[in-house]
């Protein structure tokens, strides 16, 4: 009977832990500035959100540096390369969430971006629309790349960076 009674506590602690969901694969993490533009196409992540529950909601991503995509394939080489993300020593750029909040448009994550070695406290607004058991989150944020040591400053490239993500999800 304890082990009945402890199955039963284990089931209910889990499942307070809020929606868990799936990143479909037709997501998109595009970034852009008056120099250049592409995405990045490999994305993971772990998402627990529940609009109702935002003390249990957690995001975490992982943006695959190898996978960026800027339409020109030198530029994807150099991107790549030790100039810019040196995708070799830092293959991912990643962002963790430490606290949901509900914000006048939507919501926002605050959490840790870290880039190229470097982390920073960072806030990111988005969306998030549900239909049955789907729903899209779209953050749309700016990073200032040399804020990471993401090139040099004065190059030819602008230093802000705007982000959109759109991430259509599925329920686990």
């Amino acid at each position: 009977m304890k082990s009945f009674s402890f199955i039963i506590v284990l089931f209910l602690s889990l499942s307070s832990f809020g929606q868990g969901w799936k990143i479909l694969e037709t997501h998109k993490v595009a970034f852009s500035n008056k120099d250049v533009s592409g995405t990045f196409d490999e994305i993971t992540g772990t998402i627990v959100f529940d609009s109702e529950n935002l003390s249990t909601a957690k995001l975490n991503f992982k943006l695959k540096v190898e996978s960026i995509n800027t339409g020109n394939g030198l530029q994807n080489k150099h991107a790549r390369g030790e100039e810019w993300f040196n995708a070799e020593k830092y293959p991912y750029i990643e962002f963790t969430s430490t606290k949901i909040e509900k914000s006048e448009s939507g919501f926002k994550a605050i959490g840790k971006l870290e880039m190229h070695g470097v982390t920073k406290d960072i806030i990111i607004p988005f969306t998030f629309s549900k239909k049955g058991n789907k729903g899209t989150f779209i953050a749309k944020f700016s990073v200032n790349r040399t804020d990471y040591n993401v090139g040099k400053k004065g190059d030819d490239v602008a230093d802000a960076i705007k982000i959109t993500a759109t991430l259509p999800v599925q329920k686990k």
